[in-house]
């Protein structure tokens, strides 16, 4: 089976399961690279669009217009070609990644910083819990919470967008209400996503920090690019191919016309 992966949350990562994937970081140019992005992983797979079986496209969270971008190539490839379309949001797959290195899969492991690994095997008494985060612009952070149980991701704090110093709050807040349901359980909070090393001065406020990595799944080459593909393709309920914005539109409905003197208040459509 043929699988072509494409994210735009963060740059664009554009790849056939199987192969190391093509990266864009500029984000100015990333959206003009993506058809050409797409034909050179096709060809370095020796196969055109048209042997495309599945296509598993990242959903963000991310600004929307590059992640938009991202998300159409995928629904018209898909249409074109008659490949399944699934979705993957890019949070998730961070998790997965660190719960791997926690359990010191050669594979990811071998792919981090020694930094990452020291602060790993410093925490390894403690149960782990990852803080997945990409760069909203705007001093915020797109994030959530993971546990992990049996090698699967489970929600701790549902994704949204704060500031750095809040999700630190937050993050310590679900802490404890954990360690009230499991007295005596000591936990580490490993951060990871676009933005992690931006906010460093926030993370000493959490409790017990881990491994800090400022990349995602999807920068660990054709290993993270498998990783990002199993977990859309082995979900019992698919992810909706939408883009997750997150933040609210900056539009807002106008204030009504001022009123002229003693008349009554003056209309758009008044003559």
């Amino acid at each position: 089976m043929h699988t072509l992966v494409i994210d735009t949350a963060y740059g664009s990562t554009v790849g056939i399961v199987g192969h190391e994937p093509i990266q864009e970081q500029n984000s100015r140019t990333h959206v003009e690279r993506l058809q050409v992005d797409i034909a050179a992983a096709c060809a370095q797979a020796g196969i055109t669009p048209q042997d495309l079986d599945r296509i598993v496209v990242g959903t963000g969270p991310a600004p929307f217009t590059g992640l938009r971008a991202g998300i159409v190539t995928a629904r018209a490839i898909a249409f074109a070609t008659g490949a399944e379309l699934l979705g993957q949001d890019d949070l998730e797959p961070c998790a997965a990644a660190m719960d791997a290195a926690r359990r010191h899969d050669p594979q990811i492991t071998t792919l981090l910083p020694a930094e990452a690994t020291a602060a790993i095997d410093a925490t390894a008494t403690c149960t782990p819990l990852t803080l997945a985060v990409n760069d909203a612009r705007r001093k915020q952070l797109y994030f959530a919470l993971y546990s992990h149980t049996s090698g699967v991701p489970t929600t701790v704090i549902p994704m949204d967008i704060d500031y750095p110093e809040h999700i630190a709050i937050r993050v310590n807040h679900a802490i404890r209400d954990l360690q009230q349901h499991h007295p005596g359980t000591q936990y580490t909070i490993d951060i990871m996503g676009h933005g992690a090393h931006t906010y460093t001065q926030h993370w000493v406020a959490l409790h017990n920090p881990g491994a800090i990595l400022d990349l995602t799944a999807l920068d660990l080459g054709a290993t993270g690019l498998a990783l990002f593909a199993h977990l859309a393709e082995n979900r019992t309920t698919a992810q909706p191919v939408e883009p997750l914005y997150l933040r609210r539109p900056d539009v807002s409905v106008p204030n009504p016309l001022k009123h002229v003197l003693n008349h009554a208040p003056a209309t758009k459509d008044a003559a």
